[in-house]
């Protein structure tokens, strides 16, 4: 018994003396847009082999994640689906001066889950086989705005407004098409480029560019990993990761 104890005792203090020399994992906490949901897993892979930083993401609209950070939640770094959301935090000085930037430009997907449906192009959404045409809110996302655009630029917007039924953000719009309840959805090209399906990537010409920008929050108490996460995005190997989502570059 007093070996046994005397064992256990001595592997107790190794272990209180192995928790004071290594420290505990530094953490950020990044409120990330919706569409970044496919990706976010790599980015975080990615970053943390590098830097022993693990980043947590809260996915949201990137609308409904600005309204957090400006009532005080606890985030470190956001990574928005648009640039005007995060140049309003900026000017609102709930920003580190001079962290905003433009990390990716983002492409817009009409995704149509089953084979079975015959839609090929965006104008074929006027036919009455489709139903259902799955958006995100465009007054909370902006590839839900961008989607908008696209139908008003198509000029067929009038004719399939009565098919269109809005999700909180592109993921959840994307959830609609995945789970049946919508025959066509419209969402970010890196959500359901590896879906079965055909999946369409609009054309740039008929929306504005979707430019993704990001800043660290200014009452952030972790500002100097936030800021690598954000050197790692913007400079490092974030972008070939982004990349291999069907993101393009902002600096092109």
């Amino acid at each position: 018994m007093a070996v046994t104890f005397k064992r256990v005792t001595t592997l107790v203090l190794a272990a209180l003396i192995l928790a004071v020399v290594v420290p505990a994992q530094s953490r950020i906490n990044v409120a990330a847009a919706a569409n970044l949901t496919g990706v976010a897993q790599e980015l975080g892979s990615r970053f943390e082999a590098e830097t022993k930083i693990h980043p947590v993401f809260s996915f949201g609209s990137t609308a409904q994640l600005t309204q957090q950070i400006e009532n005080g939640a606890p985030f470190d770094l956001f990574l928005a689906a648009d640039a005007e959301h995060v140049e309003q935090l900026d000017k609102k000085g709930l920003l580190v001066a001079g962290s905003r930037a433009a990390y990716a430009i983002g492409v817009l997907a009409l995704w149509v889950p089953s084979a079975a449906m015959p839609v090929k192009s965006i104008e074929d959404l006027v036919s009455p086989k489709v139903r259902i045409i799955s958006v995100a809110k465009p007054e909370l996302a902006p590839y839900g705005a961008a989607t908008i655009e696209t139908l008003r630029s198509a000029g067929i917007l009038d004719k399939v407004q009565s098919k269109i039924v809005y999700a909180d953000n592109i993921n959840m719009a994307k959830q609609y098409g995945s789970t049946g309840n919508a025959d066509v959805v419209f969402t970010a090209y890196s959500l359901v480029l590896k879906e079965n399906g055909n999946v369409i990537q609009v054309s740039e010409k008929l929306h504005k560019p979707i430019t993704q920008a990001l800043g660290i929050i200014a009452a952030s108490p972790n500002k100097a990993d936030a800021g690598k996460f954000s050197d790692f995005v913007l400079h490092g190997g974030g972008r070939a990761a982004l990349k291999g989502f069907g993101y393009l570059s902002a600096t092109q």
